[in-house]
C-alpha cells in the first residue's frame, strides 16, 4: 500500500530535501496550515484536515474533514489516525516541529503511537530525520552528520550500537540521564543500533 505523507504547518525552509523524500505513490494529508507547503513540496493534497485556524478553508473539490477548534486531538493526531483507519502502515511526517515546544512533542510522540500499533513512521525536518527504534534494529549510514538516541518513554535496555564512533554493548538510556547525544557513523561504515527492552528516538542529523 502507498505511504501516507502528513504535512503540518511548522516551518520548512528546505523544500528541495523534502521533495527528495517523496515518492510518486505517496498520499498526501495537509492538515490545515500545511496546505501553505503544497506547492513548496510540489504535491497535491489527497485529503485535507483541519480546524482552519491558521489557514482559509480552501474551495476545492479535495476531500476535506474539517474538525471543531475544540478538540482533543490536534488536526495532525488526527489526520494520523485518520490514516490508520484506512489502512496505511508507513508514515513521513513533515513540518510538525518547530515552533511551539509542545506541538513539536506532541507530534514526535506520534512516532510512539504509530510504533505501539505496529506502523513504521519518521519524521522530517530542516535538521534530521527521526524513527522509533524498538523491536526491530535501525541503521544509520554515513550520509549523516551525526545521531541521537534518546529516551522519551521510560526505560530503555540492552542497547548495542555498533559501526560508530561510541559503540555500546547492552546499555541503558533513562528519561533522566540522557548519554545518547552525537555519535557519529565511522568512515566507510553503517551504523546499527537495537534496544531490547523498551523504545528509544532515533535522531540522524543531517
Amino acid at each position: 500500500m502507498a505511504r501516507c505523507v502528513i504535512i503540518g504547518g511548522a516551518e520548512i525552509a528546505d523544500y528541495g530535501r523534502a521533495r527528495g523524500m517523496l515518492r510518486g505513490d505517496d498520499f498526501f494529508i495537509c492538515c490545515d496550515g500545511g496546505l501553505n507547503h503544497a506547492e513548496g513540496l510540489g504535491i497535491r493534497p489527497d485529503l485535507i484536515v483541519g480546524d482552519f485556524d491558521s489557514h482559509e478553508r480552501p474551495d476545492t473539490d479535495t476531500e476535506t474533514i474539517v474538525l471543531p477548534r475544540e478538540k482533543d486531538d490536534t488536526d495532525t493526531v488526527y489526520a494520523a489516525r485518520e490514516a490508520v483507519r484506512r489502512g496505511f502502515g508507513e508514515f513521513l511526517l513533515i513540518g510538525v516541529t518547530g515552533g511551539r515546544f509542545d506541538h513539536t512533542f506532541g507530534n514526535i510522540s506520534l512516532l510512539l503511537y504509530l510504533d505501539a500499533i505496529g506502523k513504521k513512521a519518521q519524521i522530517l525536518d530542516d535538521t534530521s530525520l527521526m524513527e522509533i527504534v524498538s523491536g526491530e534494529a535501525a541503521s544509520i549510514d554515513g550520509s549523516f552528520s551525526f545521531f541521537s538516541l534518546l529516551n522519551i518513554s521510560g526505560t530503555a535496555r540492552n542497547i548495542t550500537i555498533r559501526g560508530a564512533k561510541y559503540p555500546l554493548n547492552g546499555g541503558e538510556i533513562t528519561s533522566e540521564y540522557q548519554y545518547g547525544i552525537s555519535n557519529e557513523v565511522l568512515p566507510g561504515e553503517t551504523a546499527t543500533v537495537s534496544v531490547g527492552e523498551g523504545k528509544l528516538l532515533l535522531v540522524k542529523v543531517f
